[in-house]
């Protein structure tokens, strides 16, 4: 028999993994839209190919990364920088940069009024410009002073990843809501082999997605767009 669940974990983590939650990230496509507009992803098996790609090949080994040794360090601010610098450096394409920090401040600014702990401090220093804000070191930051554990915290990062993306196809009209939810369903599968490999450190973090960073510098000079990236 399954052991219970902590049902206050999981209302947690339900109110801090929900699109309604003011995150700011539902205004960036992650080259998506561009990708859409090459047509290079345009149905439910071309957009779940290119998610599995974003889990296993930038999200698993870049952002996982720096969000768990944020969540792991949050009692030393110095090391949460350290990491966010590091973040800043292989965020090569521009949009993903400003997109990420972007998305790191709304987060970031959401917690502050919500009292979390750490948010106000740290945010105290992205505000000074001792660090940048990535929305991954903000997100092992602040929920860890939410409660979350890092196991959970893991975990709604990459539902949160998937559903924004799935959230962008409906947006740009490719993916309806009902393949949507099948896809996100089935992507339940690789979340969870994905989880089942350890962490890697900070010098280990990198990311090859070589064809989404391109689509978010071309997406820089569209001149008809949906989302800020």
């Amino acid at each position: 028999m399954a052991e219970p669940a902590d049902i206050g974990a999981v209302l947690v983590a339900l109110q801090h993994g929900d699109s309604f939650f003011p995150g700011g990230a539902v205004s960036f496509s992650w080259g998506l839209e561009a990708l859409r507009a090459d047509d290079r992803v345009g149905d439910a098996a071309t957009l779940g190919r290119f998610i599995e790609g974003q889990l296993r090949l930038r999200w698993a080994s870049s952002d996982r990364a720096a969000l768990t040794a944020a969540y792991r360090n949050a009692d030393d601010l110095d090391a949460v920088a350290e990491v966010d610098r590091k973040v800043e450096v292989l965020s090569l394409a521009r949009e993903q940069r400003e997109g990420s920090r972007l998305a790191g401040a709304a987060l970031l600014n959401a917690h502050d009024r919500l009292g979390t702990p750490g948010a106000n401090a740290y945010r105290r220093r992205v505000i000074a410009g001792d660090a940048p804000g990535h929305l991954p070191v903000v997100q092992g930051l602040v929920w860890r002073g939410a409660g979350l554990t890092l196991d959970i915290a893991t975990a709604t990062a990459a539902h949160v990843l998937c559903v924004g993306f799935i959230g962008v196809a409906v947006r740009l009209g490719f993916v309806g809501a009902a393949d949507g939810q099948r896809l996100l369903r089935d992507l339940r599968a690789v979340v969870v082999v994905v989880l089942e490999e350890p962490a890697p450190t900070p010098d280990e973090m990198h990311a090859f997605a070589p064809a989404t960073d391109i689509a978010m510098m071309r997406h820089e000079t569209q001149v008809t767009r949906l989302f800020a990236n």
